[in-house]
């Protein structure tokens, strides 16, 4: 298992625990994910502060997940990027299309706004 999964203030808060996210845990990732949204959670933190690199597949199971949630009105946050990962979310202009925050704390808040 390469993720940790906790609920904080009602959300769900999965830490990525790896330093690469290649297509060799992008299924699994995505599995979790849909298992998630299919227990009825609408709300989902995905913390990747351990992570230095995201391949695109692993990039997509974020982008299939993201788009299964927002057709229920839930959520799917991003928090704690590495520079190296912020980049890769700026060159495939993935950063217009998730919310991402510099903290967990910051991601948390945000539903309170």
């Amino acid at each position: 298992m390469f993720y940790d999964r906790v609920i904080i203030e009602g959300k769900v808060v999965i830490t990525v625990e790896l330093v690469r996210a290649t297509i060799k845990e992008a299924e699994e990732f995505k599995e979790l994910l849909s298992q998630e949204i299919e227990s009825g959670t609408k709300d989902i933190i995905i913390d990747l502060c351990y992570c230095e690199f995201i391949d695109s597949t692993f990039l997509g199971a974020l982008v299939v997940s993201l788009k299964r949630l927002l057709t229920i009105k839930g959520t799917l946050k991003l928090c704690n990027l590495k520079p190296s990962v912020s980049s890769m979310f700026e060159l495939t202009r993935m950063y217009k299309v998730f919310e991402i925050y510099d903290s967990l704390d910051k991601a948390l808040s945000s539903y309170n706004e």
